[in-house]
């Protein structure tokens, strides 16, 4: 059942507030959204069904971007048994702020059983965009999670930089409450972007995780990362959690790895073969 919609205002001198809170369990043999909440442009498309269990998802922002005092929050929850994909038809867009910080945080939960896959696409950082992202993964038990976050800083295509403005990107991992990854990411200036210990002057930044692998999941990441020239990729298992990270020029490869890479992985990590989402090839 849909639940009545967030208390409180959408948008005031602040910048917009956008919330949405989604629960998602098993019906009748198919995952469903049992409860829906919602404050402010932030919302989602009817589930599709292409491959009977597992629900496709598509997050819906109708502004198209994020400007400085803008607040994005989104909750999900997948109950024992049910299965999510969950999506995106474009990109997110961060821009120049005139001094205040937009934020964006993601709570990703999956009950025992559950099956959540996250795969966003790129977020994009305009120069003087001053933005705090976080997303956060809480599995319990046997949950199962897939997905990807790739980070934009500039507009690589026309060679702009992100010369200007401030970012804080961070993600955290947990299992059961005890913490896999904890991942954090400032950028602000040059030293950020072409140091050795930075971004070493690529504007993507991109990190693709998948749980409950073992090491013939490593070695299948490994042997797809290595059609990969030219850019730095890596790969390790930390625990039951792979973990690929790859800095590059551009978006459009390291979409094409990741979508390969979850092809190559699914069947063995779920038990099903690689079902893309129509709202791929548009």
């Amino acid at each position: 059942m849909t639940s009545p919609p967030l208390e409180g205002a959408s948008a005031d001198s602040g910048g917009w507030h956008g919330r949405l809170e989604l629960e998602i369990a098993a019906r009748a043999g198919r995952s469903r959204v049992v409860g829906k909440r919602q404050l402010g442009p932030l919302t989602i498309q009817r589930p599709f069904y292409p491959e009977g269990l597992p629900c496709h998802l598509y997050l819906l922002h109708p502004p198209g971007g994020v400007v400085g005092g803008d607040r994005l929050e989104l909750e999900i929850q997948v109950a024992g048994g049910a299965h999510a994909l969950v999506t995106a038809p474009g990109a997110t867009k961060f821009y120049r702020s005139a001094g205040s910080l937009g934020r964006q945080t993601q709570r990703l939960v999956v009950a025992p059983g559950g099956v959540l896959e996250w795969f966003p696409h790129e977020n994009i950082f305009f120069p003087g965009a001053s933005v705090r992202l976080h997303t956060q993964i809480e599995l319990s038990g046997d949950a199962r999670f897939i997905g990807r976050e790739i980070q934009c800083l500039g507009r690589p295509a026309i060679r702009e930089r992100f010369g200007a403005g401030r970012a804080e990107i961070g993600m955290t991992v947990l299992r059961d409450a005890r913490p896999l990854l904890i991942d954090r990411l400032r950028v602000a200036g040059a030293s950020s972007l072409d140091g050795l210990a930075g971004l070493r002057g690529f504007p993507v930044c991109a990190t693709f995780i998948a749980s409950g692998a073992a090491t013939d999941a490593l070695a299948a990441a490994r042997h797809r990362l290595s059609e990969a020239a030219g850019y730095p990729v890596g790969a390790t298992l930390i625990d039951d959690l792979l973990l690929v990270r790859v800095l590059a020029p551009e978006v459009e490869p390291v979409g094409r790895l990741f979508v390969d890479l979850w092809a190559d992985l699914r069947p063995n990590l779920l038990g099903l073969p690689a079902c893309p989402p129509r709202i791929w090839a548009t």
